[in-house]
């Protein structure tokens, strides 16, 4: 299962962790993977188009994104978290989404 942790304050998002696999088929063939990883690169690079300045830290199976805030950041962190929610209505039991305060 794909963990997704948001890192919030104030209901305004901040960030987010991902680790995981989401289990839906084997390594190389699973579309909800894909997915989630196509997301996620998307989302980081739009972050920094808008001037939200990711600070990105990819290890071993898990990727970290934390911004500098503000409004226009949380509202695309939402989109993410939103776009998580329905490829998790897809493909079920394959993402768990939480939200952290920060």
């Amino acid at each position: 299962m794909i963990r997704a942790e948001f890192y919030g304050s104030k209901g305004s998002l901040k960030g987010f962790e991902l680790s995981g696999h989401a289990g839906f088929a084997e390594s190389g063939r699973d579309v909800a993977c894909a997915a989630v990883s196509s997301a996620v690169q998307l989302m980081v690079n739009i972050l920094d188009e808008f001037g939200c300045k990711p600070d990105v830290k990819v290890g071993e199976n898990v990727i970290r994104c934390m911004t500098s805030g503000g409004s226009e950041a949380s509202r695309l962190l939402d989109r993410l978290k939103e776009h998580f929610e329905a490829i998790l209505e897809e493909f079920p039991e394959t993402i768990k989404i939480t939200i952290s305060e920060v």
